[in-house]
């Protein structure tokens, strides 16, 4: 089955948006490293992200959701890692939104380099990798395939990551398979400017 073909919860215009949903977003900027911000401090500029504007819908998931997924990007993990571990969930999940996102940010921020980026595309096989990052990905492919890490790769993932870390990963994971999945099923359309997945990689229908 395909993703619909037109959004089947577009995103709210930011015009409409309210007070509540205002405030749920000054929420989440609460929680940001180092932030001080109060409930009450209004945003200087509404975000007019498709995400972000699907999240406007409903404020009482983006209190619950979004500060645990701020989480997720200032965890244990190491900035590339987690780009690592979010490309190639989202490449496997056919998350085309979070996919180009991730690419163009990751590459901006020098976190990856186009070279890494492409054997994203390819798993953990490609030349590109050490032993240590191939496992990184092969854990994910194991996670998104098999729901499951299996214990000759977990060995391998414990030999260079804290419990902690591996407890961000895994729930990094499960979070951008999710994202997939979710945001699939809800029309979430690229945004003008973003590239889009290479021609061939879709979901069979």
């Amino acid at each position: 089955m395909t993703q619909p073909h037109a959004p089947r919860i577009p995103p709210r215009p930011v015009d409409d948006w309210n007070d509540e949903v205002d405030e749920a977003f000054s929420a989440l900027r609460a929680h940001a490293p180092g932030a001080k911000a109060s409930a009450a401090d209004q945003p200087a500029a509404r975000p007019r992200s498709h995400i972000l504007g699907i999240y406007a819908w409903h404020p009482a998931l983006i209190r619950g959701w979004l500060p645990f997924s701020n989480h997720l990007r200032h965890s244990t993990l190491s900035d590339r890692v987690r780009e690592m571990v979010i490309i190639r969930t989202t490449w496997l999940g056919f998350g085309e939104y979070e996919w180009a996102q991730h690419v163009r940010l990751s590459q901006a921020a020098g976190q990856l380099t186009e070279a890494e980026t492409a054997a994203l595309t390819e798993g953990p096989d490609a030349v590109q990798w050490s032993a240590e990052d191939a496992a990184i990905v092969r854990a994910v492919d194991e996670m998104c395939t098999v729901k499951n890490i299996s214990d000759e790769t977990w060995k391998t993932l414990e030999q260079q990551f804290s419990r902690e870390q591996l407890i961000d990963l895994v729930f990094t994971v499960g979070t951008y398979d999710m994202h997939c999945t979710a945001f699939n099923t809800l029309g979430l359309e690229l945004e003008p400017g973003m590239t889009p997945f290479p021609d061939g990689h879709r979901p069979s229908a």
